[in-house]
Parts: C-alpha cells; sequence; structure tokens
C-alpha cells in the first residue's frame, strides 16, 4: 500500500516490521537466524556493533518482502549516552541498577552536547546498512520521544503502571521538564545525525503515552514531540540535507490524534486499538496514516490473516497510508505467520490499486 505524499525518494514505503521494537527481538525468539547473530554477545554490545546491526537489519529483508528497513538498534542508548548504566536481563527487560530517584540525581547525567557524540555507532551503522541495501528499500532511522526515555530512566525499568515517573509529573514538573529539556537536547542532533549517515526517514516512539491522561500528556509529552520535529526539519535544512518523513508513533494515544496530526510529522502510526476510519475522520485528509494490525493477530490461521489484512487495507484506503502492525513482534511468533502476512498486505494492496 503506497504511502502518497511522504516524498519522492522514500514513497516505496508501504510495509514495515520493526524488527527490534520492545518485545520482540530483546529476548528470545523463533528466528533462528536472529538468535545465532545475537549469541555472541549481549544486547547492548550488539548495538554498538555496526557490522551486527547491519547484519540484523538485513535478516528480515533476506526472508520476507519487505518494502523497508528499520536499523537495528534500542530507544535505551540514549539514556546510556547521557551516563547511565542499562543491561538487559533476560526474562526481564531492561534495568536501570541506578534509576533517577531525586531532583539532584539530574546531575549525574553528561552535559547533552557530549551525550550526542557517544551515538557515532549508529551512525556508523546507518551508513553501513545503507551502503549494504544499495537502493532496495528506504531505510528507517528511529528514537524514543522524551516521555517515554523518562520513565525508563524514573522507574529502573519497565512498569505497568509508571507511578513513579508520574510521581515525578506531579511533585517535580519543574525537574520533569528539566528532564525532557535534556533528552530534546539529545535527540535532536541525534536524530539529524542519523539522516546525515543515510536514514530516508526517522520514527519517533511514544511507547508509553497511554499512561498519560489527555491534560499530563498535552503538558509533559506533547511539547516535546513537536519541539523535536520543529528542530529536527530545522537542523536539517541548516545542515544541508534533504528534508525526510517523520512518522510518530504514540501508543494508546489514541485521545491526542488531532494534535499529533498537527504537530509536524507526516506520518501518524496507529495502534490496534483505534478504528482506523474514524483515525481518518479525526486527522483529516493530509496526514499519512500508519497500522494497525493487532500483533496477536498473527497467531490466527493464515487464511484468518489474510481476511483481517483485507479488512484493514479496506478501512485504511488507498491513499496516504503504510500497513504495518499495531506495536512490535512477540518472541514466540511463528516466521511463517509473519510471511502470511507481509503476502496479504502485497495482494490485497495490488487489488486496491487495480480499482
Amino acid at each position: 500500500m503506497e504511502a502518497n505524499g511522504l516524498g519522492d525518494e522514500p514513497k516505496s514505503l508501504r510495509f514495515q516490521i520493526f524488527q527490534d521494537y520492545l518485545a520482540g527481538l530483546r529476548s528470545k525468539t523463533s528466528f533462528r537466524e536472529f538468535r545465532e547473530t545475537r549469541a555472541a554477545q549481549d544486547f547492548f554490545s550488539t548495538c554498538r556493533s555496526p557490522e551486527a546491526c547491519c547484519e540484523l537489519t538485513l535478516q528480515p529483508l533476506r526472508r520476507f518482502p519487505l518494502d523497508a528497513a528499520i536499523i537495528f538498534s534500542d530507544i535505551l542508548v540514549v539514556p546510556q549516552a547521557l551516563g547511565m548504566e542499562v543491561t538487559m536481563v533476560p526474562g526481564k527487560g531492561p534495568s536501570f541498577p541506578e534509576p533517577l530517584r531525586e531532583e539532584q540525581d539530574l546531575e549525574r547525567l553528561r552535559d547533552p552536547a557530549a551525550a550526542a557524540s557517544e551515538l557515532a555507532y549508529v551512525f556508523q551503522a546507518i551508513t553501513l546498512t545503507r551502503q549494504q541495501l544499495a537502493g532496495r528499500v528506504p531505510l528507517i532511522g528511529f528514537a524514543g520521544a522524551p516521555w517515554t526515555l523518562m520513565t525508563y530512566m524514573v522507574e529502573g525499568g519497565s512498569s505497568s503502571t509508571m507511578a513513579q515517573a508520574k510521581r515525578w509529573l506531579y511533585q517535580r514538573p519543574q525537574a520533569s521538564h528539566r528532564l525532557l529539556g535534556i533528552l530534546t537536547e539529545v535527540l535532536v542532533p541525534y536524530l539529524i545525525g542519523q539522516v546525515a549517515a543515510g536514514a530516508q526517514a526517522l520514527q519517533l516512539f511514544e511507547s508509553h503515552a497511554g499512561h498519560l491522561g489527555s491534560e499530563l500528556f498535552s503538558k509533559f509529552a506533547l511539547p516535546y514531540i513537536r519541539d523535536v520535529a520543529k528542530r529536527v526539519k530545522a537542523g536539517l535544512q541548516k545542515a544541508g540535507l534533504a528534508p525526510v518523513p517523520m512518522i510518530i508513533f504514540a501508543k494508546d494515544g489514541h485521545f491526542a490524534l488531532e494534535e499529533l496530526a498537527q504537530a509536524g510529522y507526516e506520518v501518524v502510526g496507529l495502534d490496534w486499538t483505534v478504528a482506523p476510519k474514524k483515525a481518518r475522520e479525526r486527522v483529516g485528509k493530509t496526514v499519512t496514516l500508519q497500522g494497525n494490525l493487532d500483533p496477536c493477530a498473527l497467531y490466527a490461521s493464515e487464511e484468518e490473516i489474510g481476511r483481517l489484512v483485507q479488512q484493514m487495507l479496506d478501512d485504511f484506503g488507498p491513499q496516504r497510508y503504510i500497513a504495518n502492525l499495531g506495536h512490535g513482534l512477540y518472541p514466540d511468533m511463528d516466521p511463517e505467520r509473519v510471511g502470511a502476512f507481509v503476502d496479504a498486505v502485497h495482494k490485497h494492496s495490488r487489488l486496491l490499486r487495480q480499482n
């Protein structure tokens, strides 16, 4: 399904599986080639190896006829660049041995200007991967949004409530804005650097938007989402770099669809809880939508996957749309079902365009 209006070079962006997003490739998966590549070193050591990241980015393209690649990395390389220790605990996920607990803990963070330079290995991975792709499909860079990064840094890992991070918002609003500002100061040059290295589109993940109500989101998340887009675009222009499409994905942020559509991004990603037709009515016709099949639909039969994909594409319609899952792959998913999803997207895309 072509994403019309995304610009000339990456207009073939039709389908993506974010192969390293959160639950999928952070833990053991059913993808044998991924496990074999990852076996030699821990997760973040892999992230710091441009050659390993390139290989892990290319692996899904060898197995599936995907229309785009997203660089293998992790959103938590940014807190690491700020000087925080982060480890990946098997069966648990990311862990911060010394999370931010008090306002004075912000003094432990590295200067944002220095932090951005710590991420050169990501730029090297992007350049290497872009060279290996040789124009076959567009390459997407990404980062976590400030609020989502803040949750990990304060909570010390994953959380079902984000109570500690939200405590900061209520009890330490000024410190919260200071932290969110620090993260923004790192993210802007980080994303510009990804484009300079070869990324042809950028995605910002606000993975924990759903933990905020409308008021908190408007105060502590949305302003920074807007600021990142505005400053990245201005920075690209100042550096003489061509503009690239920017995608915002705010999981469970259905309450802010209109605001996200006007936040400076060409594409708004949707999770599976949002009805495509209603989303289109709310955001208008000028913004591209991306999504939004329930990842758990890949547990269904191939026939059922085909039916669900056809319904999804029909609901979104043929204009300004990128077909995708509504979140990442889960560890126990059958690669054959992933293949069925990809094939169904391409099959029904062709039928829609013919009609």
